[in-house]
């Protein structure tokens, strides 16, 4: 196997990295007990197509990223997914030449030479990180459909004619999770009505209905799910909140759960939280580099305040938890306040507001100041008393960074004068307010172009956006996916921010002093180079990320 020194060596010897950076990048590593290779991607030192590229030339083989290849079924089951998940192994393709499988060992020259005997192929191996094969293993699973509905079917058949408790809860719980897992969905949403039981998906951001269960079960559903969750089974008229902990496929999968009394029994939502739902760096959650490097000079300073703003579900939190990672290490105390926590931090002090205890945003960071923090993170800014303390605590020598519910960037000032803060505080303690949506992005296995006329886009974003400089004799080429096995005929897989990032200056601050309302401020922040959401999801669009659509369902709409 290739050492952790070799490819601190090679990243070295291609110029990606000073020897200073590397060595702040084994000493986190040897501090958090983690692969240098992760934490070179989580720090930008390298790309991941730069890093396999990398660690495949030291293997002396080519690099593969399994992102970008269509596995068709009969080459993918030459290797069992039994066998595939315990050798992280992929066969990916088949030509005149011989199979060639992806390998996260190409060194295992025992799995290779079984493979030509069974196979009777000549084997061409090539490199592709661990990362990159296990979710490649979600191929294996293009028919967990049909065995989930499979297992469902048996149940449902037991609980409309058998007693209740042959029916095996058990399993359709477990299936109900594995099959939200492997969908990419964040959230199980289990609706009773009057009939029946609705079950729902979200996945990239929409609800999309999976299937109906008879109304008899929905008790003893909701009774496991409460025993996994270590809630009051006995308790049916109060809301509960709990957490529960799942292990697929080799992956700790925390499940956050909220159950609701409505009028029809009780609804259930189920938020899936998965190690690499968190693991993205400022670039990959849709960051451009000019808006990056402005967020990257205020996070460098010693104090102040930086606010995330949008609505719910716009990936505010992710986008917080990014920035504390970057500027973690042991020379500082980072402590946050949040509601709930939805991850572990490495390193950091995580409070969970509870509200039954008197732990409140406002108590909790009130606490959090006598523990000498350097830089703390507040969950919400939810009330005058919080964003008091939060303002307060970012000019006594704290880097604070927050939340608001406001649907742009410079909205959230004025949201602060509405909260009784004093203008002058507000302007002399934020640096840099940040907006942002989600959006959902373009498949890449079925992505496809088309022509759009300038008359059309000008309907669409009116005079606000400037889109000539993406139009050639009257037309621009934009894209779309066609919708393919991969992303279940939607034509989307996964989600990318669309951001705006307010940096203040002298005028925004002495707009901010007089009061100014957000249409004065937004109009400042364009003048000095502010790039607006619409602008920032358009440069997407037409890069290729997402589609026009969506950018006007999620900005527009």
């Amino acid at each position: 196997m290739i050492t952790e020194q070799q490819i601190i060596e090679m990243v070295q010897k291609v110029g990606l990295a000073t020897e200073d950076v590397l060595a702040e990048v084994k000493k986190i590593a040897s501090q958090e007990n983690r692969q240098v290779s992760d934490v070179l991607i989580e720090r930008n030192v390298v790309k991941p197509d730069q890093l396999g590229q990398l660690i495949a030339t030291l293997y002396k083989v080519k690099f593969v990223d399994l992102r970008k290849e269509s596995v068709p079924s009969e080459i993918l089951h030459i290797i069992p997914e039994i066998v595939a998940a315990k050798k992280l192994a992929i066969a990916f393709k088949r030509d005149a030449e011989g199979l060639q499988v992806a390998l996260a060992d190409p060194e295992d020259y025992e799995f290779v030479k079984m493979l030509e005997k069974k196979t009777g192929d000549r084997i061409r191996v090539y490199y592709s990180p661990e990362f990159l094969i296990r979710s490649a293993l979600g191929q294996y699973r293009v028919d967990i459909k049909s065995h989930f509905e499979d297992v469902i079917k048996i149940n449902v058949l037991k609980a409309k004619g058998a007693r209740a408790e042959d029916v095996s809860i058990i399993k359709i719980v477990d299936t109900l999770i594995e099959y939200a897992f492997h969908n990419r969905a964040s959230d199980i949403h289990i609706e009773p009505h009057k009939e029946d039981v609705q079950v729902r998906f979200r996945i990239d951001g929409i609800l999309h209905d999976v299937l109906t269960l008879p109304l008899s079960i929905l008790e003893l559903i909701v009774t496991r799910i409460k025993i996994l969750s270590k809630l009051r089974t006995d308790e049916h008229r109060s809301a509960q909140d709990g957490k529960m902990t799942m292990e697929i496929e080799k992956q700790e999968l925390d499940i956050r759960v909220s159950i609701l009394p409505i009028t029809q029994g009780e609804k259930v939502v189920m938020r899936l939280l998965t190690p690499d739902s968190r693991l993205n760096s400022l670039e990959e959650l849709g960051l451009s580099s000019h808006d990056l490097q402005i967020v990257k000079n205020a996070v460098a300073k010693p104090h102040g305040m930086i606010l995330s703003t949008g609505p719910t579900g716009s990936g505010k939190t992710t986008t917080l938890y990014s920035l504390l990672r970057l500027v973690s290490s042991r020379e500082v105390n980072i402590s946050t306040i949040e509601d709930p926590v939805e991850y572990y931090l490495e390193g950091m002090n995580q409070i969970q507001v509870n509200p039954k205890t008197n732990l409140t945003f406002a108590s909790g960071l009130r606490s959090l100041l006598r523990q000498d923090p350097d830089i703390i993170m507040v969950g919400e800014i939810r009330d005058e008393e919080t964003a008091s303390i939060a303002i307060n605590s970012a000019m006594t020598g704290h880097l604070v960074l927050s939340t608001l519910h406001t649907n742009d960037a410079a909205t959230a000032l004025p949201r602060l004068y509405d909260m009784h803060v004093e203008p002058f505080l507000v302007a002399s303690t934020i640096d840099i307010i940040i907006g942002q949506r989600l959006v959902r992005r373009i498949c890449t296995k079925c992505i496809t172009s088309y022509s759009i006329s300038e008359d059309e886009l000008r309907t669409l974003f009116g005079a606000e956006v400037d889109v000539s400089k993406y139009v050639y004799q009257g037309q621009a080429r934009v894209y779309k996916g066609k919708g393919d096995n991969s992303c279940q005929h939607t034509g989307y897989q996964g989600r990318v921010g669309i951001f705006e990032v307010l940096e203040m200056n002298d005028e925004i601050r002495q707009l901010v002093i007089n009061k100014a309302d957000s249409d004065r401020i937004r109009g400042s922040a364009r003048k000095h180079g502010m790039i607006t959401m619409i602008e920032d999801g358009l440069e997407k669009v037409f890069t290729g990320k997402t589609t026009v659509e969506e950018i006007v369902r999620v900005v527009k709409g």
